[in-house]
Formats: C-alpha cells, sequence, structure tokens
C-alpha cells in the first residue's frame, strides 16, 4: 500500500563555529567538521522527537579565530512544527550543561536559525561533544486517514536519510524506533538492518554539505494520538492562603478518523477493537493538590481515580465516551494549594513562582494555551518571568466577591507545547498589607448599613396620606398600657400594706400600722387620680373601654375597703376587742370577697 507525499520532517541541524550577526554572513567563519553524528529519530507516540549527539571539531589552523557559538538551522518546511529545541553539551564527566539557544537570521538562507553559545570557546583542532534534541508535533500523519472500528491504525513519515548541514560529515548513523515491529513498507539506502521494531541506517561516511536523500517509513502505530487543540488555565492567588487552579481543555484524536459506525457491544467484547482509541489516560496534579473536580456541561464525570504519591497525585481521566479518530471532548479539572508552596514575600514584594502548564496526559501536545493569572486586588509593579517566550495579552481585571476596582489579571498565550514546556513561570508584584483589611472591613461596612437601613425602615412612615383611625387606635392602645401600668401599682400597695399588718399582730406597734395606712391612703389617692384621667382621655377618644375602666375603679374601690376593714379587725384583736376565732372567720370571709374582687379586675384587664 503506497502512502501520498507527506512534508519532508527530519532534524536540520546546521552546525557553524561562529554565528553571525541577523541578516549577515561571514567568510571569515572558523572551519567546523562534523566528525561524528549519530541520529535517533523516535516514532514510537504520535511526536517525532529527533536526537542528534554531534562531535563537533574546529578544522581550522592555529591562525584561526576561536569558535565561541555555533548554529543549529531548520528547513523552510519544518518551522511551522517545531515545538521544542534544546542544545546541551556533554563533558567529559557525562554531565550535561543546558546551553543558551537564541533565534537568528543568516543572510542568503531561508527557514529558521538558531544561535547556540559555548560555555568555552572552541580552540582550533579542539572537539565538543553536543547534544540536540528537536521534537516536532502532527508530523506523523496516519494513513490510510479513515479506519474501521477494528481496523489497526498505520502511518507514515518522511524525512531525510543524511544529516542536513552546511559543512561535511565525516561519519553519521541514524536508529529509527517505530512503535511497533508490524512495518509496511521503509527505503533501504545503504542496506539498513531491522531488528523488532528498529532500522539502523549507515554508517555513512564523507557526506557532502547540504546532503540530502528522502528517507521514508510506512508502519503500524496505535499509540495514542491525543491532542488539546485549546487549553484555557485560570490561577486565582489569594493571599488568604489558597491559590485556585482551574483549567478548561478541549480535547481531541488527531489519528486516523473512524470510518462507518460505532459499535458499543464489539468494543467491550473484543480486545483488538478500536486499538487505536482512547479509553482514558492519566493527569499528573502537584502534590499538594486537593479539593479535585472533574466536571464538564452536564456535570460532575465520576469516573475518575485518584491515587496520591509522595511528589505527585496521579488521576485517572475517563471520558463519557471513548475517542476514535476525528472525535472530540470537552471537560474542566479544577483544585485548590496551599499557596505557602507557591508564594513568597518579603515585605510587601511578593513572587508567584509555579507551573505555567501542567501534565496533562503522557507524551501531550498543546496546540493553543491561554494562561490567566488572576492576582489579588490591589497588586501593581506587576513583572513577568517566563521560562521561554510567551505571548502577552493586555492585562485584564478579574471581579468578584467584595471587590471595588477588580483584581488584574494577566494573560498570556503559548502554541504549541510539549512535556518540554513543564517549567515554572515566575511573576513578581507589590502588594501592601494593608490592603488585605478591605475585605473584612466592607463586610462590616455591609453589615451595619444593613442593620441601620432595617432600623429606619420600621420606624419610617412612608403612607402619602393620614389615617385617623389608625392613629386613635394607636392613642387607645398607649392609654391602656397606662392604666394596665397603674392598676398593677394599685394592687402591689396592697400586697405591701398586708404585710404590714401582719408585721403590726406581732410587733403590737400601733404607729407603724398608722403610718402605712396614711401612706396606702396618700398613694391611693394618687394612682386612682391618674387613672380617671387617662378614663376621661379614653372618653374624649370616643373608645367604649372608657366604661371597662368605670367598672374597674368601682371594683378597685371595694378591694380598698376590704384591705383597710381588715386592718381594723386586726386592731381590734390585739386590742382584745375582737376574739380570735371570730377573727379569723371574719379574715376568711373578707379574703373571700377580696379575691372575688381581684379575678373580676384581672379578667376586666384581659379584655382590655
Amino acid at each position: 500500500m503506497e502512502a501520498p507525499a507527506v512534508p519532508l520532517l527530519p532534524l536540520l541541524l546546521l552546525l557553524a563555529a561562529w554565528a553571525p550577526e541577523p541578516g549577515s554572513a561571514s567568510a571569515e567563519a572558523p572551519p567546523l567538521v562534523n566528525e561524528e553524528v549519530r541520529r535517533t529519530l523516535d516514532l514510537s507516540s504520535h511526536l517525532a522527537k529527533v536526537t542528534a549527539e554531534v562531535v563537533l571539531a574546529h578544522a581550522g589552523g592555529d591562525s584561526s579565530a576561536r569558535a565561541a557559538s555555533f548554529l543549529v538551522a531548520l528547513e523552510p518546511e519544518l518551522e511551522a512544527r517545531l515545538a521544542h529545541l534544546g542544545v546541551q553539551v556533554t563533558g567529559v564527566d557525562e554531565e550535561t550543561n543546558s546551553l543558551d539557544v537564541r533565534e537568528t537570521q543568516i543572510k542568503g538562507k531561508s527557514g529558521r536559525f538558531f544561535t547556540v553559545q559555548l560555555p568555552a570557546a572552541l580552540d582550533p583542532g579542539a572537539e565538543v561533544s553536543v547534544v540536540v534534541e528537536a521534537v516536532y508535533t502532527h508530523a506523523i500523519q496516519p494513513y490510510p486517514t479513515q479506519i474501521t472500528q477494528s481496523e489497526k491504525q498505520f502511518v507514515v513519515f518522511e524525512g531525510n536519510h543524511y544529516f542536513y548541514s552546511p559543512y561535511p560529515t565525516k561519519t553519521q548513523t541514524m536508529r529509527v524506533k517505530l512503535a511497533s515491529p508490524n512495518v509496511e513498507n521503509y527505503t533501504k539506502l545503504g542496506n539498513p538492518m531491522r531488528h523488532e521494531n528498529l532500522l539502523d541506517y549507515g554508517p555513512f561516511h564523507d557526506t557532502p554539505a547540504y546532503s540530502q536523500d528522502s528517507f521514508r517509513v510506512h508502519s503500524e502505530n496505535n499509540s495514542p494520538f491525543l491532542t488539546v487543540s485549546g487549553m484555557t488555565r485560570v490561577v486565582e492567588v489569594s493571599h488568604w492562603g489558597n491559590i485556585a487552579v482551574e483549567e478548561n481543555v478541549n480535547l481531541k484524536h488527531t489519528g486516523a478518523a473512524l470510518k462507518g459506525s460505532f459499535s458499543r457491544y464489539e468494543y467491550d467484547r473484543w480486545t483488538h477493537s478500536g486499538s487505536s482509541s482512547i479509553r482514558s489516560f492519566k493527569t499528573i496534579l502537584p502534590a499538594s493538590a486537593q479539593d479535585v473536580y472533574y466536571r464538564d456541561e452536564i456535570g460532575s464525570i465520576y469516573t475518575r481515580h485518584l491515587l496520591t504519591l509522595d511528589d505527585s497525585v496521579e488521576m485517572e481521566v475517563k471520558p463519557r465516551f471513548p475517542l476514535f479518530g476525528g472525535w472530540k471532548t470537552h471537560y474542566i479539572i479544577g483544585y485548590n494549594l496551599p499557596s505557602y508552596e507557591y508564594l513568597y514575600n518579603l515585605g510587601d514584594q511578593y513572587m508567584l513562582k509555579m507551573r505555567l502548564v501542567d501534565h496533562v496526559f503522557d507524551e501531550q501536545v498543546i496546540d493553543s494555551l491561554t494562561v490567566k493569572i488572576i492576582l489579588p486586588e490591589g497588586a501593581r509593579n506587576i513583572q513577568v518571568d517566563s521560562p521561554y517566550a510567551i505571548s502577552r495579552a493586555p492585562d485584564e481585571l478579574h471581579y468578584t466577591y467584595l471587590d471595588t476596582c477588580g483584581r488584574p489579571v494577566i494573560v498570556a498565550r503559548k502554541e504549541n507545547l510539549v512535556e518540554q514546556h513543564i517549567r515554572d513561570i515566575v511573576v513578581h508584584y507589590t502588594f501592601s498589607r494593608v490592603r488585605m483589611l478591605q475585605e473584612p472591613l466592607l463586610l462590616v461596612a455591609a453589615f451595619f448599613i444593613l442593620l441601620f437601613t432595617v432600623v429606619i425602615c420600621v420606624r419610617l412612615d412612608v403612607s402619602i396620606t393620614k389615617d385617623p383611625a389608625a392613629e386613635a387606635r394607636m392613642k387607645v392602645a398607649c392609654l391602656i398600657e397606662q392604666v394596665l401600668t397603674l392598676v398593677s401599682k394599685r394592687l402591689g400597695l396592697y400586697h405591701h400594706f398586708d404585710k404590714t399588718v401582719s408585721r403590726y399582730k406581732q410587733s403590737r406597734d400601733v404607729s407603724t400600722l398608722s403610718s402605712s395606712k396614711k401612706s396606702l391612703e396618700t398613694e391611693h389617692k394618687a394612682l386612682t387620680s391618674e387613672v380617671a384621667l387617662l378614663q376621661s382621655r379614653l372618653k374624649a377618644e370616643g373608645s367604649n373601654l372608657c366604661d371597662k375602666v368605670s367598672e374597674m375603679q368601682k371594683l378597685d374601690a371595694q378591694v380598698k375597703e376590704l384591705v383597710l376593714k381588715s386592718a381594723v379587725e386586726a386592731e381590734w384583736l390585739v386590742a382584745g376587742k375582737l376574739k380570735k376565732d371570730m377573727y379569723v372567720e371574719n379574715k376568711q370571709l373578707i379574703s373571700g370577697k377580696r379575691q372575688e374582687l381581684v379575678s373580676k379586675i384581672d379578667h376586666i384587664l384581659h379584655t382590655l
């Protein structure tokens, strides 16, 4: 089965000892030679990973200039697919040190060029070993582009047999790692050796500069072709001890599209059915992640499993349905982090250090990423240090509870990301600690305003016209309340006088009894006069309650007579004018009549 031509995807590395200024070239560049090149092309996933181990030699004479830098170049056809480019130098102790890589331009040459600074200038006749790693996305294309549910997925890749360089290469080899030993066809330049899923080409000797020879392989690859077509990561920072993270993810299976209908019965019964589909994948969260949720537009998705490890939290994500080629899904993952692990401060100066993008799934590809970092309200002097080039959009404002002027939002965008982009971003800003009192003070002020408003509304008369009847009822109610108070005081006088009479029978102090009797007469007269005044006011208001008050006044006069009579009976008893048994009998009669009168008064009071 022949595959159509797919855009060429080799790792095109241009190694030069002297990096000219952008837009210029130099004839005095130190002569460099690729003494040995060992390339490894990893096609075992949906990413094309190219690793080139290059022994770079300075072939100039003693009078030649030292080489302080070299260039890495890519062909124009590949520049849009490059996701990551990293260069390391290998020392004698086998330790690797990452080198600074910056994009530049070369006069008269098309494509993208990158200047790599060496840790130490290379002397004539000296050698240096460098490792160049490049990751390309969407370079491995499915062929055929459509398959049925029971078919396996085959992919095709095209590249270059030779190491592309403007300088001669003395010796070079290439090893290709495939996803499966099932290979339809591959080019056979130099009679390559095949073992399982490995293809070994070379060695090729003394290849000229800019050597090219088409390389092509067509093989089985059922690895998950999972791509994040769009992702929005929102990080909300709170100085109250919490950082909230939420990721809105749009997923797409970019492998061979499903041809025909989908059978759930066959999918669950046969293990080989849908071999290239995606049932689930693993997301890695920070070790301190808590309150994790996983949902979509419908609601929470419970087909997930969390495994807490020492350095991370593994979350197995299972979509609502398996993903076949061309199928899409959307989900939201959120969690909380303690701020002390990511937020540092010195006085009013704060530094936030956390990942710009986190692990979504193994061999991840993110076509478009938008990161929004929401800082506390009042943050100023914001500076962002990114580990790689990002696109900054204008800052926004985010409003939430108890905000007044809004929280500043840093908006950053990046396209074509892979696992090598999982690195920390650092945000510096200034924040006054006094601003932390703003929200508590707003709560207190809001509470008092609400309380004051309720008080005003309760006491405020918003009626347009006056209601005479309502006013009259309110006046009558106020007068009745005063009457009840005065009657209660009069009954209290009687109770107090009864105690005085009881003490008199024991002490036989006539002066104390006489004084108490005069006090009773005086106070009772004053209270009765006030009740009579209130009675007249009730009559003036036209209330029929004045008759009940009048009846209560008459009953009270009878109660007073009985109280005074009981005092006279006590005096006769003490003076010996009345026998004790007669006194007891009279006292019982007086108490019974008095209790009856008081009951009638209480009944009238309840009806008022």
